[in-house]
């Protein structure tokens, strides 16, 4: 069976490397068409073949110019699709990761079925569009109440997978001199600082925590880092404003007794599977797919979305409990290892190709 992977950003590209790994190590012939990732190294294919065809003008940017390369990106977008329409017949199956302008999109997919779906933000949704979902012949959503927005045929639940890949890589590099200095538990918050992310209650609830440092460590996009260190107690808070690639993580989530995502809002995080794979206590808000994985398998602790007084109080009484913690890790562990394994996630997406191919 040959599978386009169809992910033209790049926007979920960790996600297409390890389902692309999973699928060609069980017997698939995978391609994955993207563009070039301007913000650091990308995982080195293992067994499938990797196109970097879209908005080859505008990733020579690379990651300084994020204004001049989004417009060079809307100019190559409509070239770029119609190009991908011309060579996609060469595939069995194309499944569509992320699809940057819907609307447009729809029109622009190529005639050639089957096409699937992966819909990786259902629930951060105000509203479900499902004109690029209708001309799909199976959509795939990452949690339960995704599948039930989407409220439409075809429609199947395959979770994220846990980013294991992470926890073996050769190139792995140690923490900075000054983070490594650190003798207090540290509470770890990893990702993108986007304002649905909830990173001000954590630092808002760290006012509440003694003894212990809070490690904000991602590029901020959207958020004012001015406040945010405004809110933070002194000394107690660092910010590590800059994309931290795939080498460098594994230190902070090793060093990490807690890691912490405040949501408002989610569908899932890579980061949560990231968290997973590394066995890892997790205090994450009671939303989405976080609420999910906690019902279904114990590897964390609940709060609600957006109360900096709860947060901070199961933030105390975890880092008082080693025991609770190492509990929490070994079921995250359990839990990586089992349901959220890409292997079995590759099977579970090969049945719904099998199925449409049939």
């Amino acid at each position: 069976m040959h599978v386009q992977l169809v992910d033209p950003s790049g926007d979920v590209l960790p996600y297409d490397h390890a389902l692309a790994a999973a699928l060609a190590h069980r017997g698939a012939k995978v391609e994955l068409v993207t563009s070039r990732f301007v913000h650091g190294p990308t995982p080195a294919p293992h067994g499938y073949e990797v196109s970097e065809s879209f908005y080859r003008l505008a990733t020579r940017l690379g990651a300084d110019a994020p204004g001049r390369r989004r417009v060079l990106k809307l100019l190559e977008h409509v070239p770029d699709m119609l190009r991908y329409r011309r060579r996609s017949a060469a595939a069995d199956l194309r499944h569509y990761q992320w699809l940057p302008i819907e609307r447009l999109d729809a029109l622009l997919l190529p005639p050639a079925r089957p096409r699937v779906l992966t819909m990786h933000n259902v629930i951060r949704r105000e509203r479900v569009d499902r004109r690029v979902a209708d001309r799909m012949d199976a959509v795939i959503v990452h949690t339960r109440r995704g599948a039930e927005l989407l409220n439409g045929r075809g429609v199947h639940v395959i979770p994220h997978g846990a980013f294991e890949h992470l926890t073996r890589q050769p190139d792995q590099r140690p923490l900075p001199a000054e983070l490594a200095a650190v003798e207090r538990p540290v509470v770890l918050f990893l990702g993108v600082v986007r304002p649905y992310k909830g990173v001000d209650v954590l630092v808002e609830a760290f006012q509440e925590v003694d003894d212990a440092e809070l490690w904000v460590v991602g590029r901020p996009l959207g958020v004012s880092m001015e406040r945010l260190r405004r809110l933070a107690p002194s000394g107690r808070v660092r910010f590590v404003e800059r994309y931290v690639s795939d080498a460098e993580q594994p230190a902070y989530f090793r060093r990490a007794d807690l890691v912490v995502l405040p949501h408002r809002s989610v569908d899932v995080s890579g980061v949560m599977f990231a968290g997973l794979a590394f066995g890892k206590a997790m205090i994450l808000s009671d939303v989405g797919g976080f609420s999910e994985m906690v019902e279904d398998h114990g590897a964390g602790r609940l709060v609600p979305p957006g109360d900096s007084t709860a947060l901070a109080a199961t933030i105390r009484e975890l880092l008082a409990d080693p025991d609770e913690r190492a509990r929490l890790g070994r079921l995250a562990a359990a839990a990586a290892a089992g349901p959220y394994s890409w292997d079995r996630i590759a099977q579970r997406t090969l049945d719904v190709y099998e199925e449409v191919l049939a």
